[in-house]
């Protein structure tokens, strides 16, 4: 459920009319809404409350202050792969013992940055990442605590670009050789062992990867306590779908009695790192039309709806030939044809949507370009130098705007020109 819905043919979000907030701020700009974000967190969360866990929302999906704050005072933590991630955590107000370390590429600097923080823990992703933490605990005179993450070698069963738990994926280490990491991370003078961690992949659809890699987790976990080293985290990462166009995902209910019924023999704190299931149908882009035009000379004509919003502002479909609904503002009673929905950029790549039933629109009107929530403003750029666009939180019958939109000065605030 999301709180964007039409009343007499107009769309609003929550008790605000899309229109006035774009005849405000201008387009294309993202627009969440606070009573679907809250919803949605509280729901996931909820449904694990039987149990000791952690729900720490993957930043990587969504990363607005706004958007973080709010899942904070909520009591969520953080899931973050960077730095730049965790200074942004830290600055929302997540308490660090709230915060993991995920990610293939940590550098000395973001170690020692979490250190220095005070971060839950790290979850390591190869025997040289194990030495460099070591390394850098000791020359802080602390203590590192850290989880291994696991590599399953498990089919998610999604798009190829977005699975993380085969063994030819570049994320954590094989299970196989895992062991072997543990025992060496028990002899580092600088090591805690805490945990193990899994993530096998997003937008999954179903339950049954998810409980196979839960599987030979709790077998690795058996071999980890045979040698006397005790796991007091388990993290599943994230990676639960929503409904994009006719996918019919598993509810957080659903997901969550599954997962429960086979850690009901475990003494672990459970950590979860949910990130579209939370944002994704919480978010959308607004867009204006700017042209329409048709293509001749091919076997048939092409039409084609121009607008303002680009595979700049959200990749997803030029990325992963992703659908998203798109929807007129304004409703109208008009025919429907087939058509494209493009940007301005200049790539072929550049389309929000291709081939779809689309009712005519005239230059000026506004579209919503749904569920953009998860992996829209976080993936934005500055290709072809266009500025990233606004972001706006709708609360009840207000509005504000969270992140301004930039400028042409933004664009060139770092460069300089030689002497």
């Amino acid at each position: 459920m999301n709180h964007f819905h039409y009343k007499n043919g107009e769309l609003f979000c929550e008790e605000v009319p899309v229109r006035s907030i774009a005849s405000e701020v201008g387009t294309p700009f993202y627009l969440y809404s606070s009573a679907t974000l809250n919803r949605h967190f509280n729901t996931f969360d909820g449904a694990f409350d039987n149990i000791a866990h952690i729900t720490c929302f993957a930043v990587k999906s969504c990363s607005n202050l706004s958007i973080l704050n709010g899942f904070g005072k909520l009591g969520g933590g953080a899931d973050i792969v960077s730095g730049g991630e965790l200074f942004r955590a830290l600055r929302a107000g997540i308490e660090p013992k709230k915060i993991i370390y995920s990610g293939v590429g940590k550098s000395k600097r973001e170690i020692e940055e979490a250190l220095l923080a005070g971060i839950l823990m790290f979850n390591v992703e190869s025997p040289q990442e194990l030495d460099r933490i070591q390394a850098v605990a000791e020359k802080l005179g602390v203590r590192a605590p850290v989880a291994f993450r696991i590599n399953p070698d498990v089919d998610p069963q999604t798009h190829a670009y977005i699975s993380t738990g085969l063994a030819k994926n570049k994320f954590g280490i094989p299970v196989t050789e895992a062991l072997k990491e543990y025992e060496r991370a028990r002899a580092m003078a600088n090591i805690d062992i805490l945990g193990v961690s899994c993530h096998i992949g997003s937008q999954l659809t179903k339950i049954s990867p998810f409980i196979e890699a839960l599987h030979k987790v709790k077998v690795f976990i058996e071999l980890l306590a045979d040698k006397d080293i005790v796991i007091k985290y388990l993290d599943l990462g994230g990676g639960l779908g929503i409904n994009y166009n006719e996918e019919e995902p598993p509810l957080p209910t659903e997901y969550a009695s599954a997962i429960i019924a086979e850690l009901r023999l475990m003494n672990v704190t459970l950590i979860l790192e949910p990130g579209r299931v939370i944002v994704g149908n919480a978010g959308i882009l607004i867009t204006e039309v700017q042209y329409t035009k048709v293509n001749t000379g091919g076997e048939k004509n092409k039409h084609f709806i121009i607008v303002d919003a680009a595979m700049n502002d959200l990749a997803r479909p030029s990325l992963y030939d992703a659908f998203h609904a798109i929807k007129p503002v304004v409703e109208k009673k008009r025919a429907s044809k087939v058509v494209d929905i493009v940007g301005p950029i200049c790539e072929t790549g550049d389309f929000l949507a291709k081939d779809r039933l689309f009712p005519e629109v005239k230059q000026g009107e506004l579209l919503a370009i749904m569920s953009s929530g998860a992996y829209g403003f976080s993936m934005s750029s500055n290709y072809n130098s266009r500025p990233r666009v606004a972001e706006i939180l709708v609360d009840g019958s207000e509005f504000r705007v969270i992140r301004e939109r930039e400028n042409y000065d933004d664009l060139i605030r770092n460069e300089r020109l030689p002497e």
